[in-house]
């Protein structure tokens, strides 16, 4: 079956079965890497993307729910040269220490700044609830989410 995708602002036509999970869709048929398998049971956040704004699990929401969204990864946030403020703020308080998860708390905060310009640590905290990172990152990981709102507060 044919279906549009919009990705990182690109319409992609691709042919794929409905049912496919998005998170196969980008990392086999796009060649997007920053959205990891993890549990596949959206569990984890490894997969997490965002679409229309929202924080999803991309291994558990079908492809054909997305078509006629707009969907970032990882990759459309910003690059290695020109780092998207929440990247550049996980990087500098480096909040990264296997990098499995990151996919996941860089995305989902960027979701929580773009809706919460100035949350809480209990917001913070209950925002990345959902995303396991076993290496006991948190502490910078929060530092890191706190950098990238002042950091968009100054853009502002």
């Amino acid at each position: 079956m044919a279906i549009t995708l919009s990705v990182n602002g690109k319409a992609h036509q691709l042919d794929v079965e409905p049912d496919t999970p998005l998170l196969y869709v980008l990392r086999d048929d796009l060649a997007l890497h920053g959205p990891k398998f993890g549990c596949g049971l959206a569990q984890c956040g490894a997969c997490t993307v965002i679409v229309d704004g929202q924080a999803v699990r991309s291994c558990s929401i079908d492809v054909s729910k997305v078509a006629g969204k707009n969907v970032t990864t990882l990759e459309g946030l910003g690059s290695s040269a020109k780092p998207d403020p929440v990247q550049k703020a996980f990087i500098d308080e480096g909040a990264a220490q296997c990098g499995y998860c990151i996919n996941g708390m860089v995305m989902t905060s960027k979701a929580l700044l773009a809706k919460n310009p100035n949350p809480s640590d209990r917001q913070i905290r209950q925002a990345l609830a959902g995303n396991l990172c076993r290496c006991g990152t948190h502490p910078r990981i929060l530092r890191a989410v706190k950098r990238a709102a002042a950091s968009l507060k100054k853009e502002a």
